[in-house]
């Protein structure tokens, strides 16, 4: 197999959606499918069932996909290795990130760590909505920055370093988005969007959960693997979005009113690694975090003052 083949066909197993994986890869939607066509020629069965709606992977693209991800890892980490050796550079810390806002605060850190810290090199990558642990259990993470509470006991993790409000991303003719406010009451009158994979139970609750307050029962929604896919359902009324407030700003589109959830608690981002697995370049991260997460807040606070 060809090596761009290996890359298109992982992206595209993750992102299930041509237009995605072709950003990603800084190619034509074309050039995507073209790569796709070949492997399965050279596979000779479907690796991706496609319909007008969605793509979804086939048996044997799933298994293909589990058989080639930790090879193909393996070689850009060895890659990543003789490239920082090559530069000079002693350490590299793989870093993971949940969301855009947690994504920001981790290239601030890079920078700073860059300057400060000359031989410790930073490689990131985003946690998978439906996989939070799993890439930092396998080690391919040494850290990451997510949504907390996290329960499990093989890993360990921080105070918050960045807390923000919660809001319901509804479609904008639903009459919460008339409102706009909800609590957390109104969500027993809306299907939420659940999320698909290997979630532990306090985090699916945390998005969706089962119940108001006051013990109404809530009802499940479709399930999704993507903000990007969440957004559509909820634009095309499938469902309501239980998520953070910085969604509102990095992902505004149309069809959906982003409302404030007044009651629910705020949402805590907080740096998480294998318990037992504390380095000195986990520990620089640690500390530059810490120091780029007050920066970060003290602007938010500047640009929320009246002028």
């Amino acid at each position: 197999m060809e090596r761009d083949e290996v890359e298109c066909f992982l992206l595209l197993a993750e992102e299930l959606h041509f237009g995605r994986t072709a950003d990603r890869m800084g190619l034509s939607r074309a050039r995507v499918s073209q790569l796709v066509q070949r492997l399965e020629r050279r596979v000779g069965a479907p690796l991706f069932v496609r319909t007008s709606r969605r793509v979804a992977l086939s048996a044997i693209g799933r298994r293909l996909r589990a058989d080639l991800e930790p090879h193909h890892r393996a070689m850009d980490a060895a890659l990543a290795r003789a490239v920082a050796t090559a530069r000079g550079i002693d350490t590299v810390l793989h870093v993971g990130f949940s969301n855009p806002l947690t994504g920001e605060l981790v290239m601030r850190v890079t920078e700073e760590l860059r300057g400060s810290h000359p031989g410790l090199a930073v490689e990131i990558c985003e946690v998978p909505m439906a996989d939070p642990y799993g890439r930092l259990r396998g080690g391919e993470f040494d850290v990451q920055l997510q949504e907390l509470p996290v329960r499990e006991d093989d890993l360990g993790g921080g105070p918050p370093l960045l807390t923000e409000e919660r809001v319901l991303a509804v479609p904008s003719a639903h009459p919460l988005a008339a409102r706009g406010t909800a609590t957390l009451e109104d969500l027993a009158d809306v299907p939420l969007l659940t999320v698909e994979g290997e979630l532990p139970d306090y985090r699916r609750e945390h998005h969706a959960p089962a119940r108001t307050p006051s013990g109404r029962p809530t009802a499940p929604g479709p399930a999704v693997t993507q903000l990007q896919e969440a957004l559509v359902l909820v634009a095309a009324g499938r469902g309501a979005l239980l998520t953070a407030a910085h969604t509102a700003a990095y992902f505004a589109r149309p069809g959906v009113a982003y409302v404030p959830v007044t009651d629910a608690d705020p949402v805590g981002y907080g740096l998480v690694w294998r318990t037992g697995n504390t380095t000195a370049a986990l520990g620089a991260f640690a500390d530059a975090a810490r120091t780029a997460a007050r920066e970060l807040a003290r602007e938010a606070r500047r640009t929320a003052a009246p002028a």
